[in-house]
């Protein structure tokens, strides 16, 4: 009889689901944030090399709106890249070449001015090359291994290590910047990547070849919708970019809303991820290392967005809300607090600026939930396209807001029109949503 009862326990051990999908997501995160702190970098270092190399403004607008420039031009064959090979070894390979375009920007100190601008222009050109199959690569993997329920949490907890990034490099790169140069920064960002990837190749492996998922969260996975053999039928998959399917997403109401609204969340981030450190050096006179340390709280409050906005999005599905609802509410509401932004002009204290900004980019992190849309209105064949084009619309304001900002900057010698043109992002995003987008739901292609 006690034998018979181990047994009976054993086997009960034995159906327990894993929970290995929350591995995954955590090989997520860090990479997503090291992916994001190497295209902040520039930002922390900007202030030293443009003293150093003689870069004005206008320049360092192009020089940062050039990952955007190649990011754009990528995303339909990163995303289908995706929809033909292993998501998971596409990000690897993306992880190996962004490393290395990282590690090769600390080498330009030696170069005079032109040079420099030139081959950084070119390296940030390259990195966004690379970079551009991370964001779909991310949301194809977590349409993989999360049921539909829990996807809007998996996504906002991805889309919150671009604060992590802040939180954990910015500080460290602002020290190194003052303590080492900045040349510093990339070649220890550089081989930060590399050594991710090594782990990465490691242990990374879709849902039905993981060896440590067992049937029961297979299962789970299954009955939930998660995309768990969309890899596997990879092999028969289209041998070409679906130039029907890029027609039938652009003549979507609802993609073209989803669209518009992501172009003006991005705003915000690359605002953040460029700009806004050498707007407290040269618009608030701080030193770099108290930027360093103070750029932490809006990052902190962007993640405690990012989270509560898939909470939130979540719980209100589980309570019976209709997808539409759920998605939207957490966007809408993230994206006026965002326009928030503009008070900042109308405020003396740089730490008031700093609260200001912590506001916005908290309603940034809520809005992020709008990157499992792309999952949930997605036919999942198409989830590597869809999710290429998604980050194709967001990646022009990546080109338009840095340089916009640059001329703003040349001409009145002041941030004052670049928050206006910051803020009133949020306010269209918003817009956009609520009166284009209509009902969220799952299309389908028709032949």
């Amino acid at each position: 009889m006690q034998m018979e009862s181990g047994s009976v326990a054993a086997g009960s051990a034995a159906t327990q689901r894993t929970s290995v999908r929350y591995w995954v997501l955590a090989m997520l995160v860090i990479a997503s944030a090291v992916n994001l702190g190497d295209r902040a970098n520039l930002s922390i270092t900007g202030s030293a090399m443009s003293a150093d190399l003689g870069i004005g403004p206008v320049a360092l607008g192009y020089v940062f709106s050039a990952f955007a420039w190649a990011y754009v031009i990528a995303q339909l064959p990163a995303g289908w890249l995706l929809d033909r090979f292993d998501s998971i070894k596409v990000y690897g390979i993306s992880l190996v070449l962004w490393s290395l375009c990282t590690m090769a920007q600390g080498f330009l100190g030696s170069l005079s001015t032109a040079a420099a601008i030139a081959g950084l222009f070119v390296l940030r050109f390259l990195l966004g090359l690379v970079e551009s199959p991370v964001s779909p690569a991310n949301s194809y993997i977590v349409a993989a291994w999360f049921p539909v329920r829990e996807r809007g949490l998996a996504t906002s907890i991805y889309n919150s290590a671009q604060y992590i990034a802040v939180v954990v490099f910015v500080p460290m790169m602002g020290f190194l910047t003052h303590r080492a140069g900045w040349p510093s920064v990339f070649w220890i960002m550089g081989a930060l990547g590399l050594l991710l990837a090594i782990v990465w190749f490691q242990v990374m492996r879709q849902p039905l070849a993981h060896p440590r998922a067992n049937a029961a969260e297979i299962d789970y996975l299954r009955e939930g919708g998660a995309n768990i053999a969309a890899d596997e039928k990879k092999a028969a998959g289209a041998q070409r970019i679906d130039f029907g399917a890029v027609r039938f997403f652009l003549r979507s109401r609802l993609m073209l809303g989803v669209y518009l609204s992501q172009y003006c969340l991005t705003s915000l981030q690359y605002f953040f991820i460029t700009w806004f450190p050498i707007y407290l050096v040269k618009g608030r006179g701080m030193n770099i290392v108290e930027v360093g340390l103070l750029a932490t709280l809006p990052a902190i409050a962007g993640f405690i967005g990012g989270i509560s906005g898939g909470y939130l999005s979540d719980r209100m599905l589980r309570q019976g809300f209709g997808v539409s609802v759920a998605r939207k509410t957490p966007f809408v509401a993230g994206m006026l607090l965002a326009s928030c932004l503009v008070l900042c002009n109308f405020v003396v204290s740089p730490y008031t600026v700093v609260a200001l900004m912590s506001l916005a980019i908290f309603g940034k992190g809520l809005a992020a939930v709008n990157w499992a849309v792309v999952s949930d209105t997605s036919p999942p064949h198409l989830v590597g396209l869809a999710g290429g084009m998604f980050n194709l619309f967001g990646s022009i304001s990546g080109i338009v807001t840095p340089i916009v900002i640059g001329y703003a900057l040349q001409a009145t010698g002041t941030f004052t029109g670049a928050m206006y043109f910051v803020a009133a992002h949020g306010l269209v995003g918003a817009i956009a949503y609520l009166f284009i987008t209509g009902k969220i739901r799952r299309l389908e292609v028709t032949q």
